[in-house]
């Protein structure tokens, strides 16, 4: 749906940090009951685009020398009805007065949120199992290579479902909205971010899936890695936050705090910034490395973890608003969406510098990407977009395919604008897409497949929730994030409905794209991301 295009302009800001924005008598007033509603409203449903500061990213600049310039009436529109480049409709999430309010909150000058320092992080830490007192061998039968790892949004829940018998196996407490799932390099851990910066460590050896260790890292978050280069196996994690613009280097098998690193600084406009939030993490397997995004500043950093008492830090220039991205087929080079630039950013891992930057449609969102060969160009990596109804196809073999490297070769119609993942495995002749963001009803709850051996035969459009079967509801059941099984055969989608409204995973036969099986049942409220163990172990996608 479409984001609301504000002026782009921020005031400048004097060296005591004060915003000369518009008068503070022309704001509109909430009670305190009101304003604390709308912030936490605010904090779960726009800062992840917007920003805690309000100055954008993904989503348009909301201060209020913007949002007082469109009024209540157009606020309250906009906020109902969504809009092109991405955003949502609020009209049912929100009621009428929460929509009201939340119009008026936003022509309000912005409160800027407590620091996260050290102190902070070691009150919040809890080692509930100490790492000599968990099991010695795996106590349970599951298949953990089929483990899925699926977040249960609104309820700040995390399901492991059982991907042979596809049922749940366990359902831990974690931080609200899980942003992402990460497996440490030996497959037992499961590291977890919520939005509100809790961090949660499952241990997958007990019967059920433990939650064994638990870290507030900020006061928002989406990012969390581990260390995977040999000798380091499980013995560092990274996570990065949103608020404050900082990341922590932590124990593996405890998730103690070790180090805090700052993002604030310069963006490559070289102007200075002052909310740089951790976007995406990865880690390098053939050196001790973390590649860490920075959105706001558009620069990415090449972490050295080989001595984090003498933290090395490469900063490699890109554009900006970096987000999410993934590897190659090769794991040399990874790729990251600038999407306020509508680019993609390549960064060999070998030499340490930017490889390109590719133009692209609007708003790529790759989540993780795909990986295939295509019949004409060769090997290529795949991202869908927030703002354009298309897929684009990049070149990524330089050595073989030298004039299609690092160039949009090809792009595919997708079923609508408002994507944000997708799919594809090396044991799959299908390529999956989503569209969970558009405003057309019948647009988000389907997906479009196509054949990457034939890419000029028309792509096939599948409803995915109609064949869940599930009951007629208000809301809108946005089909979101393919995952595919561990053994490459199965596709899993999310059905994303309403807090109070039915939700599934719906999973589908990638060979025939007939519905194989679809899992419904009350514990499965709002789920979104899911993470296959073995692919996300092992970075295949």
């Amino acid at each position: 749906m479409k984001k609301p295009y504000f002026a782009a302009s921020v005031l400048a800001m004097s060296v005591a940090g004060i915003f000369n924005v518009a008068s503070a008598a022309d704001e509109p007033t909430l009670t305190a009951e009101q304003k604390a509603s709308a912030s936490k409203i605010y904090f779960e449903r726009c800062a992840g685009c917007h920003g805690i500061l309000r100055k954008g990213a993904t989503g348009k600049n909301l201060e209020p020398v913007n949002t007082l310039k469109l009024g209540q009436a157009r606020l309250e529109k906009i906020i109902s009805y969504g809009t092109d480049g991405g955003m949502v409709n609020f009209d049912d999430i929100l009621t009428k007065d929460e929509l009201s309010m939340m119009s008026k909150y936003i022509q309000m000058t912005p409160d800027t949120p407590p620091e996260w320092g050290m102190k902070e992080m070691m009150n919040s830490w809890k080692l509930v199992i100490k790492p000599e007192d968990r099991p010695k061998k795996q106590l349970n039968k599951i298949n953990l290579k089929n483990v899925f790892s699926v977040t249960l949004r609104d309820s700040g829940e995390v399901a492991l479902i059982d991907g042979d018998t596809k049922q749940i196996w366990g359902i831990v407490k974690t931080g609200y909205a899980v942003h992402i799932s990460r497996v440490s390099k030996s497959g037992r851990y499961v590291y977890v971010i919520g939005r509100d910066g809790k961090l949660d460590l499952i241990d997958m050896w007990f019967e059920k899936p433990t939650v064994v260790a638990t870290l507030k890292i900020g006061i928002e978050a989406r990012s969390v890695e581990t260390s995977k280069y040999k000798g380091y196996e499980d013995k560092y994690a990274i996570a990065g936050s949103y608020w404050p613009p900082q990341y922590v280097i932590t124990e593996g098998d405890t998730l103690k705090p070790l180090k805090i690193m700052s993002t604030r600084g310069m963006t490559v406009d070289g102007e200075y910034h002052p909310e740089p939030r951790v976007a995406s993490i990865v880690a390098t397997e053939d050196k001790p490395e973390w590649v860490v995004n920075i959105k706001e500043t558009g620069m990415i950093r090449l972490v050295d973890y080989s001595d984090i008492k003498n933290l090395k830090e490469t900063t490699i220039e890109s554009a900006k608003f970096l987000h999410d991205g993934g590897w190659d087929s090769t794991k040399r080079y990874f790729l990251v969406a600038a999407n306020a630039s509508n680019k993609v950013a390549v960064v060999d891992t070998k030499t340490g510098k930017l490889a390109a930057l590719v133009d692209t449609k609007a708003k790529p969102h790759p989540g993780r990407g795909a990986n295939f060969v295509h019949p004409q160009f060769g090997p290529v990596w795949a991202t869908s977009h927030l703002g354009a109804d298309v897929i684009s196809l990049i070149g990524t073999d330089p050595a073989k395919h030298p004039k299609q490297a690092w160039k949009v070769v090809a792009e595919l119609k997708n079923h609508g604008a408002g994507s944000l993942f997708v799919k594809t495995h090396p044991k799959s002749k299908n390529l999956w897409a989503d569209a969970p963001l558009n405003p057309d009803k019948e647009v988000a709850e389907s997906v479009t497949v196509y054949d990457i051996r034939n890419l000029d035969k028309a792509p096939e459009v599948i409803n995915i929730a109609k064949l869940a079967d599930l009951p007629e509801s208000k809301a809108v059941k946005r089909a979101v994030h393919a995952e595919y099984n561990a053994t490459g055969d199965e596709v899993w989608f999310s059905l994303w409905a309403g807090k109070t409204e039915p939700s599934a995973i719906v999973i589908m036969d990638d060979k025939t794209r007939k519905l194989k099986h679809v899992i419904k049942d009350p514990k499965l409220i709002t789920p979104t991301g899911k993470f296959n163990i073995l692919n996300t172990q092992h970075d295949i996608y």
